[in-house]
């Protein structure tokens, strides 16, 4: 049953890498539901704590995606409109049946609030670049920490491998 676990573990751990791409899947949330799993292997003992502290982390980057698009969207000049836009396109972006909705909604969001509040074109696409420049590092946050999420199930299966098989 335990190598089951493992198996399961680690089928969790590489879906979290993928969904650090795919709006679908929350990443880090989707690979710390493997070391949960792994901890309910007998063969490879968890402290609680480390599962507690790494799901705190997983939550603050789960919620910093939904913020930081609308930070690079101020940060390039954008205003409130263009952030309320940002948002909005993101929601609207991840039920979008177009291919890269994910991507395009924010950028289209923070442009046409820009233009509402009617803030000249060249400002407007420049702060729906900072929108973007925001999904680009969210995306890279998502993917280190599914990594380090990763790294640490394959250390700790490293040390228990005699107990294991």
């Amino acid at each position: 049953m335990d190598i089951i676990l493992i198996f399961i573990a680690a089928l969790f751990l590489v879906l979290g890498i993928i969904g650090s791409f795919l709006p679908v899947l929350p990443g880090p949330l989707t690979s710390w539901v493997g070391l949960l799993i792994q901890h309910f292997s007998e063969a490879i003992p968890m402290d609680k704590t480390f599962l507690v502290i790494t799901l705190i982390v997983a939550i603050l980057i789960w919620i910093l995606d939904y913020i930081i698009p609308a930070m690079g969207t101020k940060r390039f000049g954008g205003t409130k409109y263009g952030m309320i836009g940002t948002s909005i396109g993101l929601v609207i972006g991840l039920f979008a049946p177009i291919p890269f909705g994910i991507v395009i909604g924010p950028f289209v969001g923070a442009y046409l609030g820009e233009l509402l509040n009617k803030t000249d074109s060249k400002t407007a696409m420049k702060a729906a670049f900072g929108s973007f420049i925001g999904f680009i590092t969210s995306t890279f946050i998502k993917f280190i920490v599914a990594v380090i999420y990763l790294g640490l199930y394959i250390g700790i299966l490293w040390d228990h491998k005699a107990y294991i098989f």
